[in-house]
């Protein structure tokens, strides 16, 4: 079994004196964050939330109007706030060149932090049944506030499947943005696991700019996505950017993060959408396969300069995030493999050769056994071959170069 993870956003309605309570529990809750993540900071780092709990909690309760359980999920927001950024530390290690001119990785940790992680916007993490609950039949939401439980309407729009079945809900979050109300809440389920044994389809997905995937299955099949229009979409965004820094007043920096947001919110639904067709047009029990692109740099020097800042800034990963969640929803799973060579090698003979793709005219063309191809099909040809090998228990598959067949 593997239990499925998404969160749901429900729009409240608090009248002024509700909205006010809210605000009020909400930067109470940041403030005392913002204190525990002082004292993690200066104590070596320390992320069991129970020895933060012994260290602060009769403190918190003396001064503080939050209620025990609130306190409780202080701790716990911080501290898991504290291990994400661990990790994405772990996964980015500081990088520099030595007296040789070549690169050196140094791993890093949280002794990297020259002060505490802060908390910026006012929060408050609530426990189900604690401190929110569902009454009147799912007709209005009761929160808790600093004094005393209240009871509002909400919206659920778009998310009414997830309140039926066998959904179970969880922590949520309260948000505050652009003058509204917003409750985020984790939802959890569990369906069965992908299984490998059961003869799955496989399909290699070869992601770019022309095409934003290009997939090939095990039945010789091929779907491309085209990606010109993003591109031009991409190119416009870009244009304004410029225009807005070159004038570099007030209203243009806000207009440049207003648009980054923009730009963000279109890119995700992009990146959503391409994912929900994939899974779609494939279905249940599929093996999908993609290149591990971690620290993998593009090389733009053969592309136009209106296009290599789309090349370098491109969400691949967030495709991947997506991809990988809505399989996991139809009992399929993404596998990733070393993407050495998957654009240079003939899927026929085996022949590894940088020369055979030509780019300017998307082709591969096998200099030895004369297959013709579509360069960015061959890539995903390539890839499901990958996924073959990890399906026969390869674990860790690449396509070894040979530059010549006997």
């Amino acid at each position: 079994m593997v239990k499925l993870r998404r969160t749901i956003k429900l729009r409240l309605y608090p009248d002024t004196d509700q909205a006010e309570r809210f605000l009020a529990m909400s930067k109470e809750y940041q403030r005392l964050a913002n204190v525990v993540s002082q004292w993690i900071f200066d104590h070596d780092f320390q992320l069991s939330w129970l020895k933060v709990n012994y260290h602060l909690y009769k403190i918190f309760r003396q001064e503080s109007e939050l209620n025990s359980q609130m306190i409780q999920s202080v701790f716990r927001t911080v501290s898991a706030r504290y291990k994400t950024v661990r990790e994405q530390m772990r996964q980015h290690s500081y990088r520099y060149k030595n007296e040789e001119n070549k690169w050196v990785q140094v791993p890093r940790d949280l002794n990297w932090l020259v002060k505490p992680i802060q908390f910026r916007q006012p929060q408050a993490d609530l426990v189900r049944q604690s401190n929110y609950s569902f009454v009147d039949d799912m007709q209005q939401i009761s929160i808790t506030t600093l004094s005393k439980r209240t009871k509002l309407a909400f919206t659920n729009k778009g998310f009414e499947k997830y309140f039926t079945g066998d959904w179970k809900l969880g922590t949520a979050k309260l948000v505050y943005s652009r003058g509204k109300w917003f409750l985020h809440i984790g939802i959890t389920k569990k369906v069965n696991d992908f299984d490998s044994k059961d003869s799955p389809q496989i399909v290699g997905i070869d992601r770019g700019l022309r095409f934003l995937a290009t997939a090939f299955d095990n039945e010789g099949r091929t779907l491309f996505f085209d990606g010109q229009k993003i591109l031009h979409r991409r190119k416009k965004f870009l244009e304004i950017r410029r225009q807005l820094q070159s004038k570099g007043t007030k209203s243009a920096k806000k207009k440049l993060k207003q648009l980054a947001q923009r730009e963000n919110r279109w890119m995700t639904g992009v990146n959503h959408r391409l994912a929900k067709t994939l899974v779609t047009a494939y279905g249940s029990h599929t093996l999908f396969v993609l290149e591990d692109l971690t620290h993998v740099t593009f090389n733009t020097d053969d592309l136009p300069k209106s296009l290599r800042n789309s090349h370098r800034s491109w969400a691949f990963f967030q495709l991947e995030s997506f991809l990988t969640y809505k399989a996991q929803a139809i009992q399929s799973t993404v596998v990733k493999v070393n993407p050495a060579f998957t654009s240079q090698r003939c899927p026929k003979c085996g022949l590894v050769e940088k020369t055979n793709r030509h780019h300017d005219t998307h082709e591969y063309w096998c200099k030895q056994c004369q297959y013709r191809c579509n360069d960015d099909r061959l890539g995903a040809m390539n890839i499901e071959i990958l996924g073959q090998k990890w399906l026969s228990g390869v674990k860790r598959p690449k396509i070894k170069k040979l530059t010549t067949i006997g």
